[in-house]
């Protein structure tokens, strides 16, 4: 068994696949969280002595990041041969990039003989490509506006389309939502017969606490959820995972450790949400965070002065599809500093600064690129009194561009995994 089951792991793990014809399946479906929730899930199932498999969007730097096993990428070798065996499927040349990533991550999974695995969808629910696949529970994180051009113009539309990810019979559960997010998930289930939750009908799956300083999980998970991860919302995210896990683990039949439990949400750290990067010498220290949309933005908001200190400035790019005119007040907000605005020419989809300026208001100042940015950063950092952090926010893909000029801020990764070849065809 695993190291750290402590004789409590379900079943299946003591033989890496059991009587499964294919791992347990959770999808994760929602606006905001889906990252956190999902990492959470997959290392609370590891902890409980799974192998646990976690397929998440997007990556930083190397696609191989969207695709984990127990924590470790798919070596090289492995995601070219199961690329290759995806692309040579009839109609594999048609898929789209996530689809075809989504097919790989799923044979991947089944190559590495996951017990369990969690799946984070793309965008939307109806249509997403992990809807394609099997789920044994579908979770949903808090919903917001985001994407409306896709999605549909309200609320009710997003959530309409997300809540089209639930399946006849299958199980699922829901964190907080707005009242008509709440009210579109409940009437979808009843239509399909999909039994639904939420975190507070979950028995024994531990609540919120509130805004305690560093409080975890009360409930038998009493103490014992404290989320690595910085943030109130954290705590939100721990309860849903740990939600997500009872009702599975009631389902399956599973003995649920709150020990494990509480290792599995101490060890789940995702780059990029509300981030510390230590400074040094002619270095700032940086916080970084993916918010890109305005609940997102207000619940950086709400952290900042608390669980991060508040900026002297902030480096902020996002793409052309958000709504900055509703987000402007919010990133102005952060700081009375300056507000650093870099081009990101690799990404076809950003807004120019210019146009990002014209919202922001005199305090933005566009710039050629993000390593101008950390320049300033790192050149405020030398003047005089107790130097404050910079916040970097406002795009998953100003991250990428960020770790990719310090990839040491990624954090160190277990080794990759090599797969047994595929069998020959033929």
């Amino acid at each position: 068994m695993p190291a750290g089951a402590s004789g409590t792991a379900p079943p299946e793990a003591a033989s890496g696949r059991g009587a499964a014809t294919r791992p347990v399946a959770v999808q994760v479906v929602g606006t905001n969280g889906k990252g956190s929730v999902s990492l959470m899930l997959a290392e609370i199932m590891r902890a409980h002595g799974l192998r646990a498999g976690l397929y998440a969007s997007p990556h930083f730097v190397d696609v191989r990041e969207r695709v984990l096993v127990n924590g470790r990428k798919l070596d090289e070798a492995a995601w070219t041969e199961l690329g290759n065996a995806v692309l040579a499927t009839p109609g594999g040349q048609e898929l789209t990039y996530f689809e075809c990533v989504t097919a790989i991550a799923a044979l991947g999974f089944a190559r590495a003989g996951c017990d369990a695995v969690v799946l984070e969808a793309g965008l939307g629910g109806a249509h997403d490509a992990t809807t394609a696949l099997n789920a044994d529970l579908t979770v949903f994180t808090a919903m917001g506006l985001d994407h409306m051009a896709v999605l549909g113009p309200t609320l009710a539309d997003i959530a309409r389309d997300k809540a089209g990810a639930m399946r006849p019979g299958v199980p699922a559960v829901s964190g907080p939502q707005p009242p008509e997010a709440m009210a579109v998930l409940r009437a979808r289930a009843r239509e399909i017969g999909a039994p639904f939750m939420t975190v507070a009908d979950v028995p024994d799956a531990g609540v919120p606490t509130t805004s305690t300083p560093g409080a975890g999980v009360y409930g038998p998970f009493a103490g014992a959820g404290t989320p690595a991860m910085a943030g109130d919302h954290q705590r939100e995210n721990a309860a849903l995972a740990l939600a997500a896990w009872t009702a599975l683990a009631r389902a399956r039949g599973w003995v649920s450790d709150p020990a494990a439990c509480a290792r599995g949400i101490g060890a789940a750290r995702l780059p990029g949400r509300l981030q510390r990067v230590p400074g040094g010498p002619g270095r700032a220290q940086l916080w970084l965070d993916g918010a890109h949309n305005v609940p997102a933005l207000e619940r950086l908001a709400r952290a900042v002065g608390h669980a991060v200190p508040r900026p002297a400035a902030v480096i902020f790019a996002c793409m052309a599809d958000k709504d900055l005119a509703a987000m402007a007040p919010l990133v102005a907000g952060l700081t009375d500093g300056p507000l650093w605005l870099p081009a990101l020419p690799e990404v076809s989809r950003a807004l120019a600064p210019e146009a990002a300026a014209a919202l922001l208001g005199p305090r933005a100042v566009p710039l050629p690129g993000l390593a101008r940015a950390l320049e300033l950063a790192d050149g405020a950092h030398g003047g005089p009194g107790a130097p404050r952090p910079v916040l970097v926010c406002g795009s998953l893909y100003l991250l990428g561009a960020f770790f990719a000029l310090r990839p040491e801020a990624l954090g160190a990764r277990e080794p990759d995994l090599p797969l047994p070849p595929l069998p020959a065809s033929g």
